[in-house]
């Protein structure tokens, strides 16, 4: 199958629904997706995508909560995440270096980074193309109800095919 299509049914959702907590439920949104014209498969392969991200985000969250409720953090400024030999095979070097790129920009936190990595490696097939991950990590921005600045959305948003921001 090919993955492509659901990435399409994000952009859509992204577009048309600023924050995630703005998007109505999984069910009401399939029937929104089937009446836009999307197909039934690539409408059920995304919602169970956004519903997993949905999931991750969640825990992200209360992650987040307890953490600040804390007097010292658990991650280090100088620590470094070091990636699986399957991570590596599937998101490749461009994916690799464009998260790179994004945590030293001080754009996507270690938490964020864990919800991009998890949703990546759900998609089939690798390795990733970089304007599918870009599109995953506007997702999990739109997920956590933030909103890129400009400069970095105009860098998530540089395949004009597909957004049109």
């Amino acid at each position: 199958m090919y993955i492509g299509f659901m990435f399409e049914v994000l952009v859509f959702v992204y577009e048309n629904y600023w924050r995630g907590n703005a998007c109505p439920e999984l069910e009401q949104l399939g029937r929104k997706l089937s009446a836009v014209g999307f197909e039934v498969e690539d409408i059920q392969e995304a919602l169970s995508w956004l519903d997993e991200l949905n999931l991750a985000s969640h825990k992200t969250e209360l992650i987040d909560i307890r953490q600040s409720t804390r007097t010292h953090h658990t991650e280090s400024d100088h620590s470094m995440r070091v990636y699986s030999v399957a991570e590596q095979d599937h998101l490749g070097a461009a994916c690799l270096g464009f998260i790179n790129f994004l945590e030293s920009a001080d754009v996507l936190s270690p938490h964020m980074r864990e919800i991009v990595l998890d949703r990546a490696m759900a998609i089939a097939g690798h390795p990733m193309d970089l304007n599918d991950l870009k599109i995953i990590v506007l997702m999990v921005y739109w997920s956590v109800g933030l909103e890129p600045d400009a400069l970095m959305l105009d860098e998530l948003c540089d395949d004009t095919h597909r957004l049109a921001h």
